[in-house]
């Protein structure tokens, strides 16, 4: 892991893109991280309905996501809007 990039444990549901919102720092920079509902239903195999099952399964699956978000990160595959979107 990366001690540069760092993941506060913070986490939120975002409704409008459907996925759990989680930052990012980096030499001091702050970097959006969404993982898509579908990604979690996917990656705990049971079914993500609300936001109360996503930020669980999110929860779940914390160190996995970071570290997927992280490589991300480190092969600057940053979206249109600047964000990191594991989906």
């Amino acid at each position: 892991m990366n001690q540069s990039i760092l993941f506060p444990d913070i986490q939120s549901w975002d409704e409008s893109s459907q996925s759990v919102n989680f930052p990012a720092q980096q030499s001091g920079a702050l970097i959006e991280c969404y993982v898509t509902k579908q990604k979690l239903t996917k990656m705990s195999g049971l079914s993500v309905e609300c936001e109360q099952q996503a930020i669980e399964a999110f929860i779940a699956f914390r160190f996995d996501l970071e570290e997927m978000a992280e490589e991300l990160i480190e092969d600057e595959a940053f979206n249109e809007e600047g964000y990191i979107m594991i989906q």
